[in-house]
């Protein structure tokens, strides 16, 4: 369940921590622990494991943060100039000590698109890690790996919404492994259901359109620690 990021670092992180890195990378890494798969209609739960860094209501175009001077937007994000919808966007770092196996926030259609590379090699997480790790904090100006590593946009159809969504992966620079579940364009997928996996470090964002219809509002603090398929990030109401 949700806790502060302390809570988690002390619960989950300590025990381990001082462990062989062999047995760290090549077991503990790969655990894909059963959980209950909450299906639930009226929210989004999160599609990874990890800190939530931010979450804002942006237009496309709009900086979502700076980045060592300069900002970060939607299109950015997406590697869309053309993406032209005002949107919630939740960023959720995944640390080398959790579980890296992303579930389906919202039941509906799912294709997924790789991205071109943006730069001949992906820059480190390292230091937005030790910052969440070590220093218990959130420094965004440490994010500069997110104009530059490997992405993969996921595209979900919901029909009961009326729009899709997107969960945006992006990977570490130790890999270049994004590795969907389901090599099939636009397949029913549940939500809560295993999709995909990325190695070693990486950070999920969670990418839903505003609505004329719907209001999305967060449930969870930025800051605090959630779990895939567990933990809500968004309630639905009508308007």
């Amino acid at each position: 369940m949700a806790v502060s990021l302390g809570e988690w670092i002390e619960s989950e992180v300590r025990p381990v921590y001082d462990k062989p890195l062999s047995w760290l990378s090549e077991t503990y890494f790969f655990r894909d622990p059963g959980r209950p798969c909450h299906a639930d209609p009226a929210y989004f739960f999160s599609p990874a494991d990890g800190v939530i860094l931010y979450q804002e209501r942006a237009h496309p175009r709009d900086g979502l943060f700076d980045i060592k001077g300069r900002g970060y937007s939607l299109c950015d994000a997406l590697g869309d100039p053309s993406y032209d919808k005002p949107s919630l966007v939740i960023g959720i770092f995944m640390t080398f000590f959790d579980v890296h196996v992303n579930r389906v926030p919202y039941s509906g259609r799912l294709s997924y698109r790789r991205l071109e590379p943006l730069a001949t090699h992906n820059h480190p997480m390292l230091e937005m890690e030790e910052n969440l790790l070590r220093d218990l904090r959130i420094d965004l100006w440490s994010a500069e790996y997110l104009r530059h590593n490997q992405r993969m946009v996921n595209h979900v159809y919901v029909s009961e919404l009326g729009q899709e969504y997107y969960i945006l992966q992006v990977a570490d620079y130790d890999v270049d492994k994004i590795t969907p579940f389901e090599l099939r364009q636009n397949w029913p997928a549940r939500q809560g259901a295993r999709f995909s996996q990325i190695r070693y470090g990486s950070q999920v964002d969670l990418i839903i359109p505003l609505s004329d219809r719907f209001e999305f509002e967060p449930t969870q603090p930025v800051g605090h620690h959630v779990q895939a398929a567990v933990d809500t990030l968004v309630r639905i109401s009508d308007k």
